[in-house]
């Protein structure tokens, strides 16, 4: 009988030891994992498909509805946007006029009209004086009074130019909250 070379591996080592490499099971788990990669990248493009799509509908709104909803709306609309946020404030313009009756007592208001408009600042007044749309006598009664000027309407096509009074008796009730610090006058003109 002729005797076979011993092999360098012998049956009673372990299958670790016996030189050749493990080669690791495959199993259903690794099937999972690759599963588990591929599910959280499709919530992944479809949550950032999502916010994608929020920003550009929310963006994308048009300015042209009745509502204002920021102050950059109403700077854009008043006249002469450019001199209006340089020299003063944009402003919202309401026109009414109040009917009072005294025997019986009543108080009737008419429908307010809304309308783009600018508020001065007082040290401003020579942009009105130079284009000639208030007279000497008009910038002095204003300033008797410590007013400043509002207008509505383009200063190059006969604006409605008023002398106009700040009334901080109201204040804000925006600001006025407890615990908020109320700014005082420190916004005049």
């Amino acid at each position: 009988m002729k005797r076979r070379p011993k092999s360098p591996y012998s049956y009673s080592e372990p299958p670790s030891r016996r030189g050749k490499p493990d080669i690791p099971k495959k199993s259903s788990s690794s099937f999972l994992n690759g599963l588990n990669y591929t599910l959280a990248a499709i919530c992944a493009g479809i949550f950032v498909l999502g916010i994608g799509l929020g920003i550009a509908l929310s963006s994308g709104q048009a300015t042209s509805s009745p509502n204002v909803a920021s102050r950059e709306v109403i700077d854009r609309a008043a006249p002469n946007p450019e001199l209006c946020v340089q020299f003063g404030a944009s402003a919202i313009v309401s026109d009414l006029r109040v009917f009072i009756t005294l025997n019986p007592f009543n108080v009737y208001v008419t429908q307010p009209s809304m309308r783009p408009g600018c508020v001065l600042r007082r040290n401003n007044w020579s942009i009105l004086e130079k284009q000639k749309l208030v007279t000497d006598e008009q910038v002095r009664q204003c300033k008797n009074r410590m007013n400043t000027f509002g207008f509505t309407g383009p200063l190059e096509a006969s604006p409605k130019i008023e002398c106009i009074y700040q009334n901080d008796s109201a204040g804000n009730l925006f600001l006025n909250r407890p615990g908020t610090v109320n700014p005082g006058e420190t916004g005049n003109f």
